[in-house]
C-alpha cells in the first residue's frame, strides 16, 4: 500500500544547498519515494495512508561508511596512542576473542542497537578473520531490516597467529558468506576486506581482487591512514608507485565500488587514480584526531570529484553518532584551513550530503528524497530545542550540534520503520 509521510522536509540532492520543504509531504510505495510536494493533491495518492508527524522534521537516515564492529567494546578506549601500537596493543587481542561465537553475538548485538539508537540505518562494515562471528554479524543486521554492507576481514601477516589464515581459508570463508547472503534485494550483502596492504601478502591481495571481480563484490580497506604506516607499504611493495597504487596492482582500487578509509596523507599520483577510478573515501573524523593520524583533505576530494562518505571508524573514533561526524567534519575541516590557508572549510549542506547521499550511492538509490530513491529517514521530534521559532535549517542544524537519539522518534530503511533490535 502506498504511504504518504507528511513534515517538515529537509535532505540534499546538491551537496551545496538543502532542500526544505515546509509542511510537505513524500509518497512511498514499496519501499522508494514516488513522489514529494508541498501538496498532497498533486501527489496522486488520495488513496494512501497519510501519516502526518506534524511540527516534526524528516530527514535522511545516516549511513557508516566505515566502522570495525569487533572493536565496540573498545570504544573510548587507548585513545592517547598511535595507530600501530594501538593495534598491536588492544585491537587486536579484542578481535581474537571473536573466535568465541557467543561472545561475538552478544558483543554485536549491543552494536546493531547503538547504529540504530543513533539513526545509521545503513553500514559498510568490519568484521574480523572468523567467518561463522561474521555470519552471525550478517544474520542479525537482517533480522533488525537495516543495510549493511559486510566483510569478512582478510589477513595473513603482521598480525598475531590468532588472527592469521592462510589464503585458502580466507577464500572459503568469503565464498560461504557470498553463497548464503546472495539476494539481490536484500539488505545485507558481503564485501570483499583486506584489512590492509601491511597485514597481506601478495598471494592474499591477488586472491582477494580476484574473488571481488568473480562475483562483482565491493571492496573495502585502509589507505595513507598514518606516516608510518605509508613507510611501511613502501617496504612491503617496492613496485608500486603510491599505497593506493599497491592496490591496484591486485584488482583492489575500483574495478569494483571500493571505499578506502581516511586517506589523509594523499599523494599527488595516488589523488588522480583515486579520481579515475572513483574511489570513495570514508573520512574518519575523531579517529583522524585519536590516533594522531592527521587531518584528510576532504576539500580537495570534494573539488576533484572524488566520492566521499562519512565513517565512525569505531574504536579508533570514539562516537557512532554520524551526526555528531558532521560537526567533527566541519571542525576538522577548518583547522586543516586554519593550517593550510588554502581551501574552504566544509559547510552543513555538505557535511550533511556527504553522509546522507553522497555516502548513499554504495547501497544503491539511498540517502536522498528523490523519487526512485529508497525511504531511509528519521523523523526528529525537536520540539525541547525549538524554543524560539528558529527557521528551519536553524532547527536541523542545533539538532545536529546539540541533539542526541532521543531526538529520534521514528526510523525508515527501505520505507520499513525499525523497530528496537533487542540486546
Amino acid at each position: 500500500m502506498k504511504k504518504v509521510y507528511k513534515a517538515h522536509i529537509l535532505f540534499t540532492k546538491e551537496k551545496s544547498r538543502f532542500e526544505v520543504i515546509e509542511n510537505g509531504y513524500v509518497a512511498v510505495e514499496d519501499g522508494v519515494v514516488t513522489g514529494l510536494s508541498e501538496d498532497l493533491k498533486s501527489l496522486d495518492s488520495l488513496d494512501a495512508e497519510v501519516i502526518d508527524y506534524g511540527d516534526k522534521l524528516l530527514i535522511p537516515a545516516m549511513n557508516d561508511v566505515h566502522v570495525h564492529a569487533p572493536q565496540y567494546r573498545n570504544q573510548g578506549i587507548a585513545m592517547d596512542l598511535e595507530l600501530l601500537p594501538w593495534l598491536q596493543n588492544y585491537t587486536f587481542p579484542e578481535e581474537s576473542k571473536y573466535a568465541d561465537i557467543s561472545y561475538a553475538e552478544r558483543m554485536y548485538r549491543r552494536f546493531v542497537h547503538d547504529l540504530w539508537r543513533f539513526g545509521t540505518m545503513r553500514a559498510i562494515v568490519f568484521a574480523t578473520v572468523h567467518t561463522e562471528s561474521t555470519r552471525v554479524l550478517m544474520k542479525l543486521f537482517s533480522e533488525a531490516g537495516m543495510g549493511a554492507l559486510v566483510g569478512k576481514v582478510d589477513m595473513n601477516r603482521n598480525c598475531p597467529d590468532t588472527l592469521v589464515e592462510t589464503v585458502e581459508e580466507a577464500i572459503k570463508g568469503n565464498e560461504s558468506l557470498i553463497c548464503e547472503f546472495n539476494d539481490p534485494k536484500g539488505l545485507v550483502h558481503p564485501i570483499i576486506t583486506p584489512r590492509f596492504v601491511p597485514s597481506c601478502t601478495p598471494e592474499l591481495l591477488k586472491a582477494c581482487g580476484e574473488l571481488a571481480w568473480k562475483h562483482h563484490l565491493p571492496v573495502q580497506s585502509h589507505l595513507s591512514e598514518n606516516l608510518s604506516e605509508i613507510e611501511w607499504v613502501k617496504e612491503l611493495e617496492p613496485g608500486s608507485q603510491s599505497y593506493g597504487d599497491a592496490y591496484n596492482r591486485y584488482g583492489l582500487f575500483g574495478q569494483t565500488p571500493t571505499v578506502m578509509a581516511h586517506c589523509v596523507w594523499t599523494a599527488v599520483n595516488e589523488l588522480e587514480l583515486m579520481k579515475r577510478n572513483q574511489v570513495m573515501v570514508a573520512h574518519c573524523p575523531t579517529s583522524n584526531l585519536n590516533l594522531a593520524s592527521g587531518m584528510a583533505p576532504v576539500r580537495t576530494f570534494l573539488d576533484e570529484g572524488i566520492p566521499v562518505g562519512l565513517g565512525s571508524d569505531i574504536s579508533g573514533g570514539h562516537d557512532l553518532n554520524i551526526l555528531r561526524m558532521m560537526v567533527y567534519a566541519i571542525q576538522v575541516s577548518k583547522m586543516h584551513y586554519q593550517q593550510n590557508n588554502d581551501k574552504a572549510f566544509l559547510t552543513l549542506p555538505e557535511v550533511f550530503w556527504i553522509a546522507t547521499k553522497s555516502a548513499g550511492r554504495l547501497f544503491g538509490k539511498v540517502g536522498s528524497f528523490e523519487p526512485g530513491y529508497d525511504f531511509d529517514a528519521l523523523v526528529i521530534d525537536d520540539s525541547d530545542l525549538n524554543f524560539d521559532n528558529y527557521s528551519l535549517l536553524h532547527r536541523l542544524e542545533r539538532y545536529i550540534y546539540l541533539g542526541d537519539d532521543r531526538h529520534i522518534v521514528h526510523r525508515f530503511c527501505r520505507g520499513k520503520e525499525i523497530a528496537e533490535p533487542s540486546i
